[in-house]
């Protein structure tokens, strides 16, 4: 049978990315189901041999300000309770370590534009060895502690935790390791605000988006086939 996927988006400009083609090589058509708009409460936790929880503007413990959170909190509990294949980005990786116990909160500052992580030993014997040496985007507030039980995978020196994975089948990543770098210019003008309360220049990230997405396109790919690849779906 194919592979089965739900992808729970938050905002529309922040979607697969190249995630999807992946999916789509692997005979999968993945299901987005829209945060806020579409019910989330029918969804079975269990069902999709995949799902995939990305990113957004608002911050994971903002549940009482925006109540869908609590129904996402329940699926991916349920979903990483279970082993259930799971992968959280950004926003998605901030609502994992809360389902799993851990704390999420602001960060020292924001991180936002293209620049390389430091793998720990564990990352470079998994998947994100083909980010190695290569920049990607980073664009977020918040940050959350290491959930027990699970390997930390990559860092920045504003962020301690970039990426985790607990087991096989769970991986969240902090950084934005799905976007295609030609989709930047929805994302300056969706962000715009933030930009310019944080006193960056659209121009100087266009031209980053330029100069490394196809770089991350390529490696970003080979990141999630083999992710999928190492799935334990049985």
């Amino acid at each position: 049978m194919p592979l089965t996927a739900v992808a729970i988006r938050h905002i529309a400009f922040e979607g697969l990315g190249i995630i999807e083609p992946v999916l789509r090589q692997a005979g999968c058509t993945p299901q987005i189901r829209d945060a806020g708009s579409d019910d989330l409460r029918d969804m079975e936790p269990l069902a999709p041999d995949l799902l995939v929880v990305l990113g957004g503007p608002i911050g994971a413990y903002e549940d009482d300000r925006y109540p869908f959170l609590a129904d996402e909190l329940r699926l991916l509990e349920r979903r990483l309770a279970a082993g259930r294949p799971t992968l959280g980005v950004c926003l998605g990786a901030q609502l994992m370590a809360r389902a799993l116990g851990a704390r999420v909160y602001p960060g020292p500052a924001k991180e936002i534009g293209w620049a390389p992580l430091a793998l720990t030993p564990a990352g470079r014997a998994s998947p994100l060895a083909h980010l190695d040496g290569a920049a990607v985007l980073h664009w977020h507030g918040d940050t959350f502690d290491l959930p027990a039980g699970a390997e930390r995978l990559a860092s920045t020196e504003p962020c301690m935790n970039q990426a985790f994975a607990l087991g096989r089948n769970a991986l969240g990543l902090q950084f934005h390791g799905e976007v295609d770098g030609e989709d930047i210019e929805r994302w300056l003008i969706g962000h715009a605000c933030e930009i310019a309360a944080a006193g960056l220049d659209p121009r100087t990230l266009r031209a980053d988006s330029g100069r490394h997405g196809p770089g991350l396109r390529e490696a970003g790919g080979r990141l999630f086939a083999d992710w999928l690849a190492g799935l334990d779906l049985g």
